[in-house]
């Protein structure tokens, strides 16, 4: 079985974002980039096959140098081969992720590809769609649990209100989802291990952006809260409030 693992490097989730002097992309000064957390239960999913299943695995990740980092995070999880598709710009959408990921799993043809739902920084969760469009590849996003077995694929996945259990076969697209698995924490010995391992490179085969960004900004600071302390009397008051300031009634 051969597994194609796609994977972002997104700013921590706890970084102070600033808007940069373009007014268009954030301050990276200070930031602290991550394997996107919800790739995490890709590499996972895709080591621990390696481990049952004897799964050749390899993730792949499209950006410019430092996108290297994310490959070599799953190195370190456990992946065995690694590749970046470089673009010649430092901005990219979903669209020209997905064409250049589609064309690389055009050409490798795996048996399965797993990536997380959604990166924490664009969070359009359409990466997973536009793979399946562009490939012709079936999808299915936000599984939980997903079991393989003789070319039989079952993924359950999280709808509104319950679950979904879907059954396939593969070739198959799985976007993953928290507790579809609990991803490892590299020790010492895959930590070294990961060093010794080659990123290969490769150019993007597309080089357009769907969709311009005209303007960051950020949120506006919100104003301080108000404390009505004389119990029902308070209740005029409160209404007044939601009505005139709040302007929610």
């Amino acid at each position: 079985m051969k597994v194609i693992v796609c994977v972002s490097l997104v700013p921590d989730s706890t970084t102070k974002v600033k808007i940069a002097q373009d007014g268009k992309s954030i301050d990276e000064s200070g930031v602290q980039f991550i394997l996107n957390p919800y790739d995490e239960f890709a590499v996972e999913e895709a080591v621990s096959l390696k481990e049952k299943l004897n799964a050749e695995t390899l993730a792949v990740t499209v950006g410019t140098d430092k996108a290297t980092e994310a490959v070599k995070k799953a190195f370190q999880m456990g992946i065995e081969n690694g590749v970046l598709i470089k673009t010649d710009n430092e901005i990219v959408d979903t669209y020209s992720v997905a064409k250049n990921l589609a064309d690389f799993i055009n050409e490798q043809k795996p048996d399965l590809v797993l990536l997380g739902k959604q990166s924490i920084d664009f969070d359009s969760s359409a990466l997973p769609s536009m793979l399946s469009e562009l490939t012709g590849i079936p999808s299915v996003n936000v599984v939980v649990k997903l079991t393989i077995g003789d070319n039989k694929v079952t993924a359950e996945k999280e709808i509104e209100g319950g679950q979904e259990i879907i059954s396939t076969t593969l070739p198959v697209i799985i976007g993953t989802q928290k507790g579809i698995n609990t991803p490892r924490y590299p020790n010492l010995k895959s930590i070294m291990a990961a060093k010794k391992k080659n990123v290969e490179t490769r150019h993007s085969t597309y080089n357009e952006n769907a969709t311009e960004i005209i303007k960051m900004e950020l949120p506006p600071i919100k104003g301080k809260g108000k404390i009505l302390t004389d119990g029902a009397n308070s209740v005029p008051e409160l209404v007044k409030l939601l009505r005139e300031e709040a302007k929610v009634i």
